[in-house]
């Protein structure tokens, strides 16, 4: 079967590689339409590794996907040929400690698409369990029910955060997983997101949603800005969503006394943290990896109409193309957040 395969650090290709598609009878069979280009995806494409998941072979990536199903198990009764879907693409051991606890997604035995040994679906099919796959309403596109996947990370941050209505948050990090941040927030009961970044261009488009203001750190200080917007109390949430040392040493001076900081963005070394400034808080410290429980309160906010992410999409690029569009994202052009590529044309 044809896929994107990353061959080594830098070198993709289009080929055939063998794939895995025996069904079993809780399964289904999925045509692929839209993937999401990720930033992990193009971090095993630029450097081979995410800390100890290592790319020692060839690996097909992609992991944020919608398709149709053109096949289902004996024992599936919720899905059905024809049927749109976007899925899940963690799958843990539903045996495991830390599934029966709930949390599947820390769960050390999770399979989880595109992460080392584990082939990603940029390819025309994919067989999948249908626990995790969800069907998409009408009025969802395949290009939103690609991005259910990284607006799950936004669900999960909000859900950690434990909002309470009318709340104050302030999100470092203006990419594609600080944005969806941002807009679960505000769809969770926050009354404003002050988000920061280096990037005009970025924060322009967090700030055509209602709600959100953007922070230029190359024109203001972050602290000062905060100080200033809750009358020098601090945000009672800080989503940390840029994984950047430097906006990691400061996040307890944006907190208020008692608040929540969530650390979402992943160092890519270890960092140092003024555990000090967060004592003398008495701040509540949460964690996020992926996200667990909450995919389908995901598609159902952006079916509802609670969330667009149509905005998001940057750019969209063909299967043959799909070369072309890791190189771009690679880039790390300030314009782009999010870009998909069509697999299968078929359909809307």
């Amino acid at each position: 079967m044809k896929a994107l395969v990353l061959e080594r650090v830098g070198e993709l290709s289009l080929r055939d590689i063998d794939l895995p598609q025996e069904m079993g009878p809780d399964d289904v069979r999925i045509r692929i339409h839209t993937v999401g280009v990720c930033g992990s995806d193009v971090h095993y494409y630029t450097h081979g590794r995410i800390g100890d998941f290592i790319v020692n072979e060839p690996m097909v990536l992609g992991h944020e996907a919608a398709g149709t199903v053109t096949e289902v198990g004996t024992n599936v009764t919720h899905l059905k040929p024809g049927d749109r879907v976007c899925m899940e693409p963690g799958i843990p051991d539903p045996k495991s400690r830390a599934s029966r606890l709930g949390l599947y997604n820390v769960d050390p035995a999770v399979t989880f698409w595109a992460t080392p040994p584990v082939h990603g679906v940029l390819t025309p099919e994919t067989v999948h369990p249908a626990s995790f796959t969800y069907k998409l309403p009408d009025n969802v596109s395949f290009a939103e029910g690609a991005m259910v996947e990284p607006f799950a990370v936004g669900m999960q941050a909000a859900a950690r955060a434990k909002i309470t209505p009318g709340d104050t948050a302030v999100v470092t990090g203006c990419g594609t997983i600080g944005i969806m941040v941002a807009l679960a927030a505000l769809a969770g009961g926050c009354s404003r997101v002050l988000i920061s970044d280096l990037s005009e261009t970025k924060l322009k488009l967090a700030e055509s949603y209602d709600g959100i203001t953007g922070v230029n750190l190359r024109q203001v200080d972050l602290v000062e800005t905060v100080n200033k917007e809750t009358d020098g109390w601090g945000a009672d949430i800080v989503f940390e969503c840029s994984g950047a040392a430097g906006a990691i040493k400061d996040l307890f001076k944006l907190v208020r006394p008692g608040g929540t900081v969530v650390l979402v963005g992943l160092p890519p070394e270890p960092v140092a943290v003024d555990l000090a400034a967060a004592c003398f808080r008495e701040c509540r410290i949460e964690t996020v990896f992926r996200y667990a429980n909450v995919f389908d309160r995901a598609l159902a906010l952006i079916a509802a109409g609670k969330v667009d992410l149509k905005p998001l999409v940057s750019g969209t690029y063909g299967f043959e193309q799909s070369i072309e569009a890791f190189e771009r994202a690679a880039e790390g052009r300030p314009e782009d957040v999010k870009l998909q590529i069509i697999v299968d044309g078929e359909g809307k």
